[in-house]
């Protein structure tokens, strides 16, 4: 078995979890600068396995506990994992996991992670081989320096302890104890022998006067016992008399105290009305200041209405006759344009026939005039030539001249028809865009009766939009009056609650709703008061059963109950009791079924998922009719029971009852205050959503007032767009007119085109002809015909065409006048009376048109009637209500008159039934007197109470008188003789038996304090010859040039010397001696030689000292083996050569092969400075302080070697 592990957390320098790798099983050594927590290392190791931290107080826990910055370390363990393979420890498993915990207020142990007490950790222990007697496996600092400088006097009690003889001593001394005793009451019984034996002597000559006082004290007896009889009944009668009263007045008191909570309930109701009432009344008011407010700003605007309602009347009439000029001019411009329109309609086919006429009549002039031009001129050509040959080359010459022109005739011809084509389109496009002009103009009394009409709609809307806020606002201020009188009646049942419980609580309680909601705690459900409901008959008998527990908070779990209790802890929000249902184990209750025992579960209404809760609380109580039958259950099922008036009787037997004041009852008191808080919460939540309401209902007010004033804008964008409209049309009439006489001259020069065109082509074709005819100096028959014929033609069509001209220029000169009339003239002229009238229309629209003023009048008179009916209505419900509180508030002063007089009845009950008790109590105080009295009489002879039975009172007294007084001669004999001649009989034969059981023990205690002493010298010796021989092994081991011996000194300078010693010529005799003789333990040791002087460890150097104190411990360890070792740095004061001695000692321990038993060697685990240990050391381990905290990691030997070069430097 070996130290496995160890795990540190908490304790001392050591703040964070600390797991430090598996040791070795053989030799660990632990290097680390001086602070870094080596030593506190070996204290967790004793704080476990040792005696030394036992019994400590609130500071000397705190001291264990580490210090320092950041969060306070509130509780440490240690754990220590054995290696349990050889099963050393019989536990069955290969490991054992040993762990002690320690608090402020706690310290634990526990074994394989399962709790156990420190007496079974102990005897586990010593059941391993860790001896108490030999704390020496583990070795702290300062322990060697003590033994260097340890006298042999203590030297000597040190092998004492080693042998175990504590044990002995214990028992020795127990036995003396117990001897002495014996002896003291051995001398005790004796004394009372001697007196008894004393008394029954004495005791024989008072026998027979007491014969004859024996008769008359029979007499007296049976008198006295006759005249307390009596007594005794009398008293027994008056007080069956006092509990007839009792019960009456109680029944009184009962149906007063009734009337008197049934008139507090019927006043607090009354006062709940009338609360009702006043705040209605409040609502009253603020709907009241709001109509009126209503009606004013209504008249108000009545008041302006009617006063542009009258405007508009009186400039009606002057609107009308103007409006009447207006129409007449407009009628006879309409009139005089229709006739133009028609009369020019009539002339345009005319003149359009007339021209196409003329047109065509002078082409076939020009045709004719050009044909008789080419004979004119072929008759002059004929005699300027001379051949053909030249009159056909002039020709052609000609003929090719005509070409250009002809193609630029052709050109401009097509020109003018793209021209003409472009301006008809034109003119179409100007005509459709006059036509939509026109419209757009006359549609604009309609289009401006539709925006009107819109705008009285928006506007409509708007004011919809505001009454709908203005409602919201009034059920705001309403609530708001709600919400402020909830406010308050929760604050008085808040402060009536708080005055039922300590402050603390009512904080805590305060606090803990506050952190549900802070934090969404979903686990914590409310004190134990708000998740039931009971009848009220039951109501006194619950809060008596649960006292404080009603404002115990009930949780989900022990984690909620935790968190809960640290915020309150850090905040300093008060103290709560909390009851998590996962914790809860209530017990299987023994509630007797029957009538007159109720379960006060059954009486409850919870939600079944608090059963356990309430069954911790209510289970083991019962309701019964009165307290008599309640102690009854309660002695006989082990329950609680409790009437309905709040008396109680526990099962351990205690009554409480008494009065109590009804009318502040802590049930009722938490209903209230849930019943206002709920208000609350109802009226907060509908206070948010009428705010939220006027938001969105305000949003709506802006948008719908946008929309007005969008309307709004269209209308005066309409109003002010006519005169541009109308400038635009004029425009597009002069455009319109410039484009058709432009396509007028476009198609005359078109007509002069085509007459071009013919006329060169006639001439190009005559050529052509003229050509291929015969040469001739004079013009054929045929021609000189025709010219002849062509002249007389060209005369008549020349007459025809003036004609013709004639007719359509007077066409032509009345159209002309026609539309100059109309366009410049007639149109304008309608166009200036539309504007008028359309000026007319926007000054009106712009003030509001009566129409509309009648409209918006009506409506004001509508909603000023509807507030005058709403004000009247708000009259008589206010008379009404200010009467029924009146009303309500004589009935309650009736009611608490009434209450004060049945108080005053009550109390006067109270004060008799108080009278009563007292009478009671001393009666019952008699009786108990008399009963006494009667007891003491002892047994009375037979036929005592029929013997006086019939004698009167007074004759009883009499002579109980005359007995008394002849009693009085026998004042002198001893009333008990007999009885105590018998007693002292018996206590002389039980103390003589006690006499020979007290002799015996004491000679049992003396063989057994003689076996002790025997063992406890025998131990002794046998630990000093195992010490001494070992001492001189491992001396010798560890300086081989020389020799060490331990040596016992006795009172009479003698000694005794180790086993391989010489004795000396006394030792038999000294064996023979008690050990109590001896007076020390000295060292005697040579350094140099084995055979020089050898010098007591007084004279010895410091490193000498250490050395022989190291290897006493060992000799110690080698004669009582632990399974491992702890040293702490015991090779501090050695010298280098001595220091590799122990070295080498250790790693030899350490490497022992299995002995007879199979045990191996030793586990070492040691701290040094020094670097003899680390290189022989099979694992090495650095301690490290860091940020205030230790810790311990796994170093190579290299490493721990550095580290310990560096500290020498």
């Amino acid at each position: 078995m070996y130290i496995k592990q160890i795990i540190i957390q908490g304790f001392k320098s050591y703040k964070d979890q600390t797991v430090m790798e598996p040791f070795s099983p053989k030799h660990n050594v632990i290097v680390g600068r001086n602070g870094s927590g080596k030593s506190n290392f070996f204290a967790a190791i004793r704080f476990v396995l040792s005696d030394a931290y036992t019994q400590m107080g609130r500071e000397e826990r705190g001291a264990l506990l580490h210090e320092g910055a950041g969060a306070a370390v509130m509780s440490a363990f240690v754990e220590i994992i054995f290696d349990n393979s050889d099963d050393r420890f019989p536990t069955g498993k290969d490991q054992l996991i040993l762990r002690r915990t320690i608090g402020m207020k706690k310290d634990e142990y526990s074994l394989d992670r399962k709790n156990a007490t420190k007496t079974d950790v102990m005897n586990l222990l010593e059941s391993a081989g860790f001896s108490r007697s030999n704390p020496y496996y583990i070795v702290p600092q300062g322990r060697v320096t003590a033994l260097t400088n340890m006298k042999d006097n203590e030297r000597l009690t040190l092998l004492k302890e080693v042998a175990g003889t504590q044990v002995y001593e214990a028992r020795r001394t127990e036995s003396l104890k117990i001897m002495t005793e014996t002896n003291n009451k051995r001398e005790k019984i004796d004394e009372l022998l001697n007196y008894i034996q004393e008394r029954l002597a004495e005791l024989e000559e008072e026998k027979e006067e007491l014969k004859d006082y024996q008769e008359k004290d029979k007499e007296r007896r049976c008198l006295q016992y006759t005249i307390d009889h009596r007594e005794q009944l009398a008293i027994a009668n008056e007080l069956d008399n006092l509990e007839e009263q009792r019960q009456t007045g109680a029944e009184d008191t009962g149906d007063s105290e009734e009337r008197f909570r049934q008139g507090d309930k019927e006043m607090a109701e009354i006062q709940t009305e009338i609360s009702e009432l006043k705040q209605q009344v409040d609502f009253l008011m603020v709907d009241k200041k709001q109509l009126e407010a209503e009606r004013k700003e209504n008249a108000r605007s009545k008041a302006k209405i009617e006063l542009d309602v009258k405007n508009l009347t009186d400039g009606q009439s002057a609107a009308q006759q103007a409006r009447s000029r207006y129409q007449s001019e407009l009628e006879s411009l309409e009139t005089a344009i229709e006739q133009h329109e028609q009369e020019l309609v009539q002339i345009t086919p005319q003149y359009d026939s007339k021209l196409q006429e003329e047109a065509t009549l002078k082409g076939e002039l020009e045709s004719a005039e050009a044909t008789r031009q080419r004979l004119y001129a072929k008759q002059g050509r004929n005699a300027r030539f001379r051949n053909k040959r030249e009159r056909d080359e002039w020709l052609r010459a000609e003929i090719n001249n005509s070409y250009p022109q002809l193609a630029k005739v052709k050109a401009v011809r097509v020109q003018t028809a793209e021209d003409i084509a472009e301006l008809e389109k034109d003119i179409a496009d100007t005509e459709n865009a006059i036509a939509s002009l026109r419209e757009q103009l006359e549609s604009r009394g309609s289009n401006n009766e539709s925006i009107q009409a819109q705008i009285q709609e928006a506007k409509s809307e708007r004011d919809r939009l505001m009454d709908e806020r203005k409602e919201l606002w009034r059920e705001d201020a309403k609530l708001d009056s709600v919400l402020s009188n909830a406010s308050t009646e929760l604050r008085q049942a808040e402060q009536e609650l708080s005055h039922t419980m300590d402050q603390n609580t009512s904080r805590g309680l305060a606090a803990v709703r506050r952190i549900k909601h802070q934090y969404k705690l979903d686990g914590v459900y409310g004190t134990l008061a708000e998740l039931f409901e009971v009848h009220d008959r039951f109501k006194r008998a619950v809060e008596v059963t649960a006292g404080q527990s009603l404002f115990h908070y009930v949780v989900d779990n022990d984690d909620t109950a935790t968190n809960i209790i640290e915020i309150l802890q850090r905040e300093k929000s008060g103290r709560i009791t909390f009851i998590p249902l996962n914790r809860l184990r209530p017990k299987t209750s023994n509630v007797p079924k029957a009538n007159d025992a109720i379960p006060m579960m059954e009486k409850l209404q919870f939600d079944p998922m608090y059963e356990k809760a309430f069954q911790q609380v209510f289970g083991q109580t019962i309701i019964c009719p009165n307290l008599q039958i309640a102690g009854q259950y309660a002695r006989s099922h082990s329950v609680n029971g409790v009437t309905m008036e709040g008396d109680r009787s526990d099962k351990k037997g205690a009554f409480t009852g008494g009065s109590m004041d009804t009318r502040h009852s802590r049930l009722e008191a938490v209903r209230s205050v849930s019943k206002w808080r709920d208000e609350c919460d109802v009226h907060k939540a509908r206070s948010v959503e009428i705010k939220r309401a006027l938001e969105k209902k305000d949003q709506e007010i802006t948008r719908a007032v946008g929309n007005l004033q969008k309307l709004e804008q269209r209308r005066v964008q309409q109003e002010h767009s006519y005169g541009p409209l109308l400038q635009e049309l004029r425009s597009k009439g002069n455009e319109l007119q410039n484009k058709k006489d432009t396509l007028d001259s476009k198609h005359r020069a078109s007509t002069k085109i085509e007459a071009n065109m013919k006329a060169l082509t006639d001439q190009q074709n005559a050529h052509e002809a003229e050509i291929a005819s015969e040469f001739k100096k004079a013009l054929t028959q045929d021609e000189e015909t025709q010219l002849e014929n062509l002249s007389s033609t060209v005369q008549d069509l020349r007459q025809q065409y003036a004609n013709l001209s004639s007719t359509r220029s007077d066409f032509e000169s009345r159209k002309k006048i026609l539309e100059i009339e109309l366009r410049e003239d007639l149109r304008p002229r309608l166009d200036q009376l539309q504007a008028q009238e359309f000026d007319d229309r926007t000054s009106t629209g712009a003030q509001g048109t009566l129409k509309e003023s009648q409209t918006e009048l009506k409506q004001i008179n509508k909603r000023i009637a509807t507030a005058e009916s709403k004000l009247a209505e708000l009259e008589s419900s206010l008379e009404t209500t200010t009467t029924r509180i009146q009303d309500l508030e004589r009935r309650h002063s009736d009611i608490k008159a009434s209450l004060d007089e049945i108080a005053v009845t009550i109390e006067k009950s109270q004060k008799r039934t108080e009278k009563s008790i007292r009478k009671r109590r001393i009666l019952t105080q008699q009786a108990s007197e008399v009963s006494a009295r009667i007891r003491d009489l002892g047994i009375l002879p037979h036929g005592a109470l029929e013997k006086y039975e019939k004698t009167k009172s007074d004759a009883i007294v009499k002579r109980l008188h005359k007995v008394n007084e002849a009693l009085k001669k026998y004042g002198h004999v001893n009333k008990k003789a007999f009885e105590q001649y018998n007693n002292f009989t018996q206590q002389r034969e039980t103390l003589t038996k006690r006499r020979g059981e007290l002799d015996s023990s004491h000679r049992s205690i003396e063989e057994l304090i003689s076996v002790l002493d025997q063992r406890k010298d025998e131990a002794i010796e046998r630990t000093f010859k195992q010490v001494s021989r070992e001492f001189a092994k491992v001396f010798e081991k560890l300086v081989p040039a020389g020799r060490g011996r331990l040596v016992i000194q006795r009172k009479m300078d003698r000694v005794v010397e180790g086993p391989e010693g010489e004795e000396e010529e006394g030792e038999e005799e000294g064996r023979k001696e008690s050990v109590e003789n001896y007076t020390g333990v000295g060292i005697s040791v040579s350094f140099n030689s084995k055979h020089d002087d050898q010098q007591r460890i007084q004279q010895l150097s410091g490193g000498q000292k250490s050395l022989c104190a190291l290897a006493l411990v060992f000799a110690i360890q080698q004669c009582d083996p632990a399974p491992f070792y702890l040293f702490d740095e015991i090779d501090a004061n050695l010298d280098a050569q001595y220091r590799t001695a122990v070295a080498q000692h250790l790693r030899d321990i350490s490497n022992q092969a299995g002995g007879a038993e199979g045990e191996g060697g030793a586990q070492f685990i040691c701290t040094t400075f020094r670097p003899e240990m680390l290189h022989v050391a099979q694992k090495c381990y650095g301690v490290r302080y860091q940020k205030k905290s230790s810790n311990v990691v796994v170093v190579s030997r290299e490493e721990a070697l550095e580290f310990v070069e560096g500290e020498k430097q």
